[in-house]
Protein backbone atom coordinates (compact mmCIF):
# COMPACT_ATOMS: atom_id res chain seq x y z
CA UNK A 1 0.00 0.00 0.00
CA UNK A 2 2.84 2.36 0.89
CA UNK A 3 4.54 1.69 -2.46
CA UNK A 4 1.28 2.38 -4.32
CA UNK A 5 0.86 5.66 -2.47
CA UNK A 6 4.43 6.71 -3.23
CA UNK A 7 3.96 5.74 -6.86
CA UNK A 8 0.77 7.80 -7.06
CA UNK A 9 2.51 10.82 -5.56
CA UNK A 10 5.34 10.47 -8.08
CA UNK A 11 2.88 10.28 -10.97
CA UNK A 12 1.01 13.35 -9.74
CA UNK A 13 4.26 15.26 -9.28
CA UNK A 14 5.51 14.31 -12.75
CA UNK A 15 2.18 15.24 -14.29
CA UNK A 16 2.31 18.62 -12.56
CA UNK A 17 5.85 19.23 -13.81
CA UNK A 18 4.97 18.24 -17.39
CA UNK A 19 1.84 20.40 -17.30
CA UNK A 20 3.82 23.36 -15.98
CA UNK A 21 6.40 22.94 -18.75
CA UNK A 22 3.65 22.78 -21.38
CA UNK A 23 1.89 25.88 -20.05
CA UNK A 24 5.18 27.76 -19.86
CA UNK A 25 5.80 26.85 -23.49
CA UNK A 26 2.33 28.08 -24.47
CA UNK A 27 2.96 31.32 -22.58
CA UNK A 28 6.30 32.00 -24.23
CA UNK A 29 6.13 34.31 -27.24
CA UNK A 30 8.67 36.37 -29.21
CA UNK A 31 7.17 39.45 -27.55
CA UNK A 32 7.24 38.40 -23.90
CA UNK A 33 5.36 36.07 -21.59
CA UNK A 34 1.62 35.65 -21.59
CA UNK A 35 -0.10 35.30 -18.26
CA UNK A 36 -0.28 31.53 -17.63
CA UNK A 37 -4.06 31.52 -17.28
CA UNK A 38 -4.35 33.51 -20.51
CA UNK A 39 -2.08 30.99 -22.24
CA UNK A 40 -4.41 28.17 -21.18
CA UNK A 41 -7.48 30.11 -22.33
CA UNK A 42 -5.88 30.73 -25.73
CA UNK A 43 -5.06 27.03 -26.06
CA UNK A 44 -8.65 26.10 -25.22
CA UNK A 45 -9.86 28.68 -27.71
CA UNK A 46 -7.57 27.16 -30.33
CA UNK A 47 -8.95 23.64 -29.95
CA UNK A 48 -12.64 24.49 -29.51
CA UNK A 49 -15.19 25.40 -32.14
CA UNK A 50 -15.07 29.01 -33.27
CA UNK A 51 -15.09 30.92 -36.59
CA UNK A 52 -11.91 29.89 -38.43
CA UNK A 53 -12.16 32.32 -41.31
CA UNK A 54 -14.04 35.57 -41.33
CA UNK A 55 -14.24 35.49 -45.12
CA UNK A 56 -16.50 32.45 -44.72
CA UNK A 57 -18.47 33.71 -41.69
CA UNK A 58 -21.73 35.65 -41.68
CA UNK A 59 -22.63 38.21 -38.99
CA UNK A 60 -25.52 35.96 -37.90
CA UNK A 61 -23.18 32.98 -37.41
CA UNK A 62 -20.68 35.04 -35.46
CA UNK A 63 -23.43 36.47 -33.26
CA UNK A 64 -24.71 32.99 -32.46
CA UNK A 65 -21.21 31.89 -31.42
CA UNK A 66 -20.44 35.09 -29.50
CA UNK A 67 -23.73 35.04 -27.60
CA UNK A 68 -23.06 31.55 -26.22
CA UNK A 69 -19.44 32.08 -25.12
CA UNK A 70 -18.69 31.41 -21.46
CA UNK A 71 -17.86 34.54 -19.52
CA UNK A 72 -16.87 35.39 -15.98
CA UNK A 73 -19.07 35.35 -12.91
CA UNK A 74 -22.01 37.68 -12.29
CA UNK A 75 -22.37 39.77 -9.15
CA UNK A 76 -25.75 40.43 -7.57
CA UNK A 77 -27.20 43.94 -7.34
CA UNK A 78 -30.09 45.66 -5.59
CA UNK A 79 -32.10 46.00 -8.80
CA UNK A 80 -31.72 45.64 -12.56
CA UNK A 81 -34.31 47.27 -14.78
CA UNK A 82 -35.02 47.05 -18.50
CA UNK A 83 -36.30 50.06 -20.41
CA UNK A 84 -36.93 51.11 -23.98
CA UNK A 85 -36.07 54.73 -24.75
CA UNK A 86 -37.22 56.80 -27.73
CA UNK A 87 -34.85 57.64 -30.56
CA UNK A 88 -35.16 59.47 -33.88
CA UNK A 89 -34.49 56.17 -35.66
CA UNK A 90 -36.90 54.12 -33.53
CA UNK A 91 -36.26 52.81 -30.03
CA UNK A 92 -33.17 51.79 -28.05
CA UNK A 93 -33.21 49.07 -25.37
CA UNK A 94 -31.22 49.90 -22.25
CA UNK A 95 -30.54 48.09 -18.98
CA UNK A 96 -30.18 50.03 -15.74
CA UNK A 97 -28.05 48.54 -12.95
CA UNK A 98 -28.79 49.93 -9.50
CA UNK A 99 -26.29 48.94 -6.79
CA UNK A 100 -28.26 50.33 -3.85
CA UNK A 101 -31.72 51.31 -2.68
CA UNK A 102 -31.23 54.89 -1.55
CA UNK A 103 -29.42 58.09 -2.41
CA UNK A 104 -28.81 59.96 -5.64
CA UNK A 105 -25.92 58.29 -7.44
CA UNK A 106 -23.54 59.10 -10.30
CA UNK A 107 -24.32 57.43 -13.61
CA UNK A 108 -22.04 55.55 -15.99
CA UNK A 109 -23.37 55.07 -19.53
CA UNK A 110 -21.79 51.86 -20.87
CA UNK A 111 -21.26 50.78 -24.50
CA UNK A 112 -20.50 47.09 -25.07
CA UNK A 113 -17.78 45.73 -27.33
CA UNK A 114 -18.10 43.31 -30.23
CA UNK A 115 -16.66 45.00 -33.30
CA UNK A 116 -19.86 47.03 -33.91
CA UNK A 117 -21.24 43.76 -35.38
CA UNK A 118 -21.81 41.40 -32.42
CA UNK A 119 -22.50 41.77 -28.72
CA UNK A 120 -25.39 43.21 -26.73
CA UNK A 121 -26.33 44.12 -23.16
CA UNK A 122 -26.55 40.40 -22.30
CA UNK A 123 -23.06 39.49 -23.52
CA UNK A 124 -21.55 42.20 -21.33
CA UNK A 125 -23.85 41.76 -18.35
CA UNK A 126 -20.99 40.58 -16.15
CA UNK A 127 -18.91 43.72 -16.81
CA UNK A 128 -21.76 46.15 -16.22
CA UNK A 129 -22.86 44.38 -13.05
CA UNK A 130 -19.34 44.34 -11.67
CA UNK A 131 -18.80 48.01 -12.55
CA UNK A 132 -21.99 49.04 -10.76
CA UNK A 133 -21.03 47.04 -7.68
CA UNK A 134 -17.42 48.25 -7.60
CA UNK A 135 -18.23 51.92 -8.18
CA UNK A 136 -21.51 52.22 -6.31
CA UNK A 137 -22.74 54.13 -9.37
CA UNK A 138 -25.77 53.41 -11.50
CA UNK A 139 -24.73 51.86 -14.81
CA UNK A 140 -26.85 52.22 -17.93
CA UNK A 141 -25.96 49.71 -20.66
CA UNK A 142 -26.96 50.66 -24.20
CA UNK A 143 -28.11 48.13 -26.83
CA UNK A 144 -27.13 50.19 -29.88
CA UNK A 145 -27.80 49.11 -33.46
CA UNK A 146 -25.25 46.82 -35.12
CA UNK A 147 -23.60 46.65 -38.53
CA UNK A 148 -23.83 45.58 -41.30
CA UNK A 149 -27.60 46.09 -41.09
CA UNK A 150 -26.91 49.50 -39.57
CA UNK A 151 -23.48 50.84 -40.55
CA UNK A 152 -21.89 54.05 -39.26
CA UNK A 153 -23.24 56.40 -37.99
CA UNK A 154 -26.08 54.29 -36.55
CA UNK A 155 -24.22 52.96 -33.49
CA UNK A 156 -22.85 56.41 -32.64
CA UNK A 157 -26.28 58.01 -33.08
CA UNK A 158 -27.78 55.52 -30.63
CA UNK A 159 -24.88 55.98 -28.22
CA UNK A 160 -25.30 59.76 -28.20
CA UNK A 161 -29.11 59.59 -28.06
CA UNK A 162 -28.84 57.34 -25.00
CA UNK A 163 -26.40 59.74 -23.35
CA UNK A 164 -28.80 62.67 -23.86
CA UNK A 165 -31.74 60.63 -22.58
CA UNK A 166 -29.82 59.69 -19.42
CA UNK A 167 -28.81 63.31 -18.90
CA UNK A 168 -32.46 64.39 -19.06
CA UNK A 169 -34.04 61.45 -17.24
CA UNK A 170 -31.45 60.32 -14.68
CA UNK A 171 -33.69 61.50 -11.85
CA UNK A 172 -36.33 58.94 -12.81
CA UNK A 173 -34.07 56.12 -11.62
CA UNK A 174 -32.10 57.84 -8.87
CA UNK A 175 -29.24 59.10 -11.01
CA UNK A 176 -27.45 62.44 -10.83
CA UNK A 177 -27.15 64.06 -14.29
CA UNK A 178 -24.44 66.37 -12.96
CA UNK A 179 -22.22 63.33 -12.34
CA UNK A 180 -22.31 61.55 -15.68
CA UNK A 181 -19.54 59.36 -17.15
CA UNK A 182 -19.21 57.13 -20.20
CA UNK A 183 -17.38 53.82 -20.53
CA UNK A 184 -16.93 51.06 -23.05
CA UNK A 185 -14.71 48.20 -24.16
CA UNK A 186 -13.18 47.66 -27.60
CA UNK A 187 -15.78 48.89 -30.12
CA UNK A 188 -17.67 50.28 -27.13
CA UNK A 189 -14.53 52.15 -26.11
CA UNK A 190 -14.47 53.62 -29.60
CA UNK A 191 -18.08 54.75 -29.19
CA UNK A 192 -17.42 56.19 -25.72
CA UNK A 193 -14.52 58.26 -27.07
CA UNK A 194 -16.58 59.39 -30.08
CA UNK A 195 -19.53 60.32 -27.85
CA UNK A 196 -17.22 62.59 -25.84
CA UNK A 197 -16.09 64.32 -29.03
CA UNK A 198 -19.65 64.69 -30.29
CA UNK A 199 -20.99 65.97 -26.98
CA UNK A 200 -18.21 68.57 -26.85
CA UNK A 201 -18.78 69.64 -30.46
CA UNK A 202 -22.58 69.87 -30.09
CA UNK A 203 -22.50 71.39 -26.58
CA UNK A 204 -24.29 68.32 -25.31
CA UNK A 205 -24.34 66.75 -21.83
CA UNK A 206 -21.29 67.40 -19.67
CA UNK A 207 -19.32 64.19 -19.22
CA UNK A 208 -17.06 64.08 -16.21
CA UNK A 209 -15.02 60.99 -17.14
CA UNK A 210 -14.42 58.66 -20.08
CA UNK A 211 -13.30 55.11 -19.31
CA UNK A 212 -11.92 53.31 -22.35
CA UNK A 213 -11.09 49.61 -22.12
CA UNK A 214 -8.73 48.54 -24.94
CA UNK A 215 -10.47 50.92 -27.36
CA UNK A 216 -10.28 50.95 -31.15
CA UNK A 217 -9.23 54.51 -31.98
CA UNK A 218 -7.95 54.34 -35.58
CA UNK A 219 -10.08 52.47 -38.10
CA UNK A 220 -8.37 54.17 -41.03
CA UNK A 221 -5.05 52.37 -40.59
CA UNK A 222 -3.96 49.18 -38.82
CA UNK A 223 -0.27 49.93 -39.36
CA UNK A 224 1.06 49.71 -35.81
CA UNK A 225 3.60 47.44 -34.16
CA UNK A 226 0.94 45.73 -32.06
CA UNK A 227 -1.26 45.07 -35.08
CA UNK A 228 1.69 43.41 -36.81
CA UNK A 229 2.99 41.46 -33.80
CA UNK A 230 -0.39 40.17 -32.64
CA UNK A 231 -2.07 39.71 -36.02
CA UNK A 232 -3.05 36.16 -35.12
CA UNK A 233 -2.90 33.76 -32.22
CA UNK A 234 -3.91 36.20 -29.47
CA UNK A 235 -7.73 35.97 -29.69
CA UNK A 236 -8.49 39.19 -31.62
CA UNK A 237 -6.88 38.94 -35.06
CA UNK A 238 -6.02 41.43 -37.75
CA UNK A 239 -8.37 39.57 -40.13
CA UNK A 240 -11.21 40.01 -37.63
CA UNK A 241 -10.55 43.75 -37.26
CA UNK A 242 -10.49 44.25 -41.02
CA UNK A 243 -13.78 42.36 -41.30
CA UNK A 244 -15.45 44.31 -38.51
CA UNK A 245 -14.30 47.65 -39.92
CA UNK A 246 -15.45 46.78 -43.45
CA UNK A 247 -18.95 46.12 -42.14
CA UNK A 248 -19.14 49.09 -39.77
CA UNK A 249 -17.65 51.67 -42.15
CA UNK A 250 -17.80 50.32 -45.73
CA UNK A 251 -16.57 53.63 -47.17
CA UNK A 252 -12.81 53.70 -46.59
CA UNK A 253 -12.57 57.49 -46.81
CA UNK A 254 -15.17 57.83 -44.04
CA UNK A 255 -12.88 55.88 -41.70
CA UNK A 256 -10.81 59.06 -41.27
CA UNK A 257 -13.82 60.79 -39.68
CA UNK A 258 -12.88 61.63 -36.06
CA UNK A 259 -16.19 60.15 -34.91
CA UNK A 260 -14.99 56.86 -36.44
CA UNK A 261 -11.30 57.22 -35.61
CA UNK A 262 -10.92 59.51 -32.57
CA UNK A 263 -7.12 59.27 -32.81
CA UNK A 264 -7.30 61.24 -36.06
CA UNK A 265 -9.21 64.16 -34.53
CA UNK A 266 -7.28 67.41 -34.95
CA UNK A 267 -8.50 68.84 -31.66
CA UNK A 268 -8.81 66.80 -28.47
CA UNK A 269 -8.89 69.75 -26.10
CA UNK A 270 -11.70 70.21 -23.57
CA UNK A 271 -12.59 66.53 -23.42
CA UNK A 272 -13.41 64.71 -20.17
CA UNK A 273 -10.63 63.25 -18.02
CA UNK A 274 -9.88 59.72 -19.19
CA UNK A 275 -8.72 56.34 -18.03
CA UNK A 276 -7.42 54.15 -20.86
CA UNK A 277 -6.85 50.44 -20.20
CA UNK A 278 -4.74 48.45 -22.65
CA UNK A 279 -3.44 44.86 -22.84
CA UNK A 280 0.13 43.86 -23.72
CA UNK A 281 -0.84 41.22 -26.32
CA UNK A 282 -3.68 43.14 -27.97
CA UNK A 283 -3.58 44.31 -31.62
CA UNK A 284 -5.36 47.49 -30.44
CA UNK A 285 -2.76 48.22 -27.75
CA UNK A 286 -0.71 50.84 -29.61
CA UNK A 287 -3.64 52.89 -30.91
CA UNK A 288 -5.22 52.94 -27.44
CA UNK A 289 -1.99 54.15 -25.89
CA UNK A 290 -1.45 56.65 -28.70
CA UNK A 291 -4.90 58.07 -28.00
CA UNK A 292 -4.10 58.41 -24.31
CA UNK A 293 -0.90 60.27 -25.16
CA UNK A 294 -2.67 62.54 -27.64
CA UNK A 295 -5.30 63.38 -25.01
CA UNK A 296 -2.52 64.17 -22.55
CA UNK A 297 -0.81 66.47 -25.06
CA UNK A 298 -4.14 68.27 -25.54
CA UNK A 299 -4.26 69.02 -21.80
CA UNK A 300 -6.75 66.33 -20.87
CA UNK A 301 -6.00 64.54 -17.56
CA UNK A 302 -5.30 60.90 -18.40
CA UNK A 303 -4.53 57.72 -16.50
CA UNK A 304 -3.22 55.03 -18.86
CA UNK A 305 -2.62 51.48 -17.62
CA UNK A 306 -1.21 48.57 -19.62
CA UNK A 307 -1.94 45.10 -18.24
CA UNK A 308 1.05 42.90 -18.99
CA UNK A 309 0.40 39.33 -20.04
CA UNK A 310 -3.19 40.10 -21.03
CA UNK A 311 -5.05 39.86 -24.33
CA UNK A 312 -7.91 41.80 -25.88
CA UNK A 313 -11.18 41.33 -24.01
CA UNK A 314 -9.58 40.19 -20.75
CA UNK A 315 -11.90 42.29 -18.57
CA UNK A 316 -14.80 39.96 -19.36
CA UNK A 317 -13.13 37.06 -17.55
CA UNK A 318 -14.18 38.21 -14.08
CA UNK A 319 -13.40 35.56 -11.48
CA UNK A 320 -11.17 33.73 -13.99
CA UNK A 321 -8.43 36.27 -14.65
CA UNK A 322 -7.44 38.35 -11.63
CA UNK A 323 -6.58 41.45 -13.73
CA UNK A 324 -10.17 41.52 -15.04
CA UNK A 325 -11.54 42.68 -11.70
CA UNK A 326 -8.46 44.82 -11.16
CA UNK A 327 -9.04 46.75 -14.40
CA UNK A 328 -12.70 47.35 -13.59
CA UNK A 329 -11.76 48.41 -10.06
CA UNK A 330 -9.42 50.98 -11.60
CA UNK A 331 -12.25 52.26 -13.79
CA UNK A 332 -14.59 52.45 -10.80
CA UNK A 333 -12.03 54.39 -8.76
CA UNK A 334 -11.34 56.86 -11.55
CA UNK A 335 -14.94 57.68 -12.42
CA UNK A 336 -15.60 58.38 -8.75
CA UNK A 337 -12.82 60.90 -8.24
CA UNK A 338 -14.80 64.04 -7.57
CA UNK A 339 -12.03 66.40 -8.63
CA UNK A 340 -11.61 64.68 -12.01
CA UNK A 341 -7.80 64.68 -11.73
CA UNK A 342 -6.60 61.42 -13.22
CA UNK A 343 -3.03 62.42 -13.94
CA UNK A 344 -0.44 59.64 -13.52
Amino acid sequence: MKKVLIGLIVVIALTAVVTAIMIDRWATTPYGKLDYQVAVLLKLFEVTSHPRSFSETTPAELREWFDTRHRGRLVSLHRVEERIIPAPQGEIPIRIYMPGASGVRPVIVYYHGGGWVVGNIDTHDNITRYLAKASGDIVVSVDYRLAPEHPFPAALEDAYTALRWVSRNAGSFGGDPARLSVAGDSAGGNLAAAVCLKSRDLHGPRIRCQALLYPATNLFSLDTESHHHFAEGFFLTREAMEWFISLYVPNREERANPYVSPLLARNLANLPPAIVITAQFDPLRDEGEAYAEKLRQAGVPVKQIRYDGMIHGFAQFIGILKPAGGALDQVAACVNRSNGSLQD
